[in-house]
C-alpha cells in the first residue's frame, strides 16, 4: 500500500486503478508458481481460468488506452466539481517511469501476499490474532515510511474535518474488518479467489462516484470493467468446476457385485417370508 500510494503520486489515478485491476494476474501467477493452484490445459476448467486470465488482462488494457465518449450521469445526489490533475505522462519523465515499477512493485507483492496468507492460515488459524498482528506490522512500517517522507508536522495534524473521517473509516473498517474478512475468504476459497474478486471495487467505486458526486466517465472505463468482470468469473467457473469433480471423486463408489447380491437377495427374502406366514 505504501509502494501503490507513492505510485499514484508518481502517476495518475487511472494507471493507478489499472494497476489495481492487475492484481487477479499476480495473484494467479504466484499461486501457480508456489503450488496453491494447478492448471490443466488438458481440461475445460483449467482453459477456462487461462482464458478469463487473458480476459483480464484485456480488461486492464482496455481501461488503460481506450478512453471513448465522455457519459454523464442522469442524475447526482450531491453535485461536485472534479478536478483533475494532469501529469506528465511522457515516456522521457524519470517519475513516470519510477512510478510505473512501483505500480508494478505494489501489484506484485499484493498478489504475492495473498498467496503467502493462504500458507500461513493453514498453521495459524487464529484469524483475529493474524490480522492484529498483520495492521501492527503495518503500523510499524507505515510510521516510519511516513516521518521519513513527510517531515513537515502541520501534515500530521488532524482536524473534525473529512480527513478525520477518511482516518478513521482506513483504520477500522479497511485494514480492520477487510483483512479479517479477506482472511476467512483466503482460508475458505484460496488466494485466488480473493484475487479476482479485486476488479469489483473499481466497478463500485465508478458507480457511488457517478451517482453520488456526478463525476463523468467515459466509454472505455465501462467497457474494461465488463472485460474484466467476463474474466472474473471465467476463473472463478474453472475453481468451482474443479471443486465439483474433485468432490464426485471422493464420494464412496459401491461395489456393483455388492449391488446386485442385495438386489437378487431381497425377493428371496420377502418370498421365504411369505412361506413362512
Amino acid at each position: 500500500m505504501n509502494l501503490y500510494g507513492i505510485a499514484l503520486l508518481y502517476t495518475s489515478a487511472s494507471l493507478a486503478a489499472t494497476a489495481t485491476n492487475c492484481v487477479p494476474v499476480t495473484t494467479f501467477f504466484f499461486a501457480v508458481l508456489l503450488g496453491r493452484e494447478k492448471v490443466n490445459v488438458r481440461e475445460i476448467a483449467g482453459v477456462a481460468k487461462l482464458g478469463g486470465i487473458t480476459i483480464c488482462i484485456v480488461g486492464g488494457a482496455t481501461l488503460a488506452f481506450f478512453n471513448g465518449p465522455i457519459l454523464k450521469p442522469p442524475f447526482a445526489l450531491h453535485s461536485a466539481q472534479n478536478q483533475l490533475q494532469h501529469h506528465d505522462s511522457s515516456t522521457g519523465s524519470t517519475k513516470w517511469i519510477v512510478g510505473c515499477f512501483l505500480s508494478f512493485l505494489a501489484v506484485s507483492s499484493w498478489g504475492l501476499a495473498f498467496v503467502l496468507q493462504a500458507g500461513v492460515l493453514e498453521t495459524y488459524p487464529s484469524k483475529l490474532h493474524f490480522t492484529s498482528l498483520q495492521c501492527l506490522s503495518s503500523t510499524v512500517q507505515s510510521f516510519l515510511v511516513a516521518i521519513t517522507v513527510e517531515r513537515d508536522l502541520s501534515e500530521w495534524k488532524l482536524a473534525w474535518n473529512v480527513r478525520l473521517l477518511a482516518v478513521l473509516y482506513c483504520g477500522f473498517v479497511v485494514a480492520g474488518v477487510s483483512h479479517y474478512l479477506q482472511s476467512w475468504v483466503i482460508a475458505m476459497k484460496g488466494p485466488v479467489f480473493l484475487g479476482m474478486s479485486t476488479p469489483l471495487s473499481p466497478i463500485l467505486t465508478m458507480i457511488g462516484s457517478m451517482f453520488l458526486f456526478g463525476e463523468n466517465m467515459n466509454l472505455g472505463s465501462i467497457v474494461g470493467e465488463i472485460i474484466l468482470v467476463a474474466g472474473l468469473y471465467s476463473v472463478l467457473w474453472g475453481q468451482t468446476h474443479e471443486q465439483n469433480l474433485a468432490t464426485e471423486s471422493s464420494l464412496p463408489v459401491q461395489d456393483e457385485k455388492t449391488c446386485v447380491n442385495a438386489e437378487d437377495k431381497e425377493p428371496k427374502d420377502a418370498q421365504a417370508s411369505y412361506l413362512a406366514k
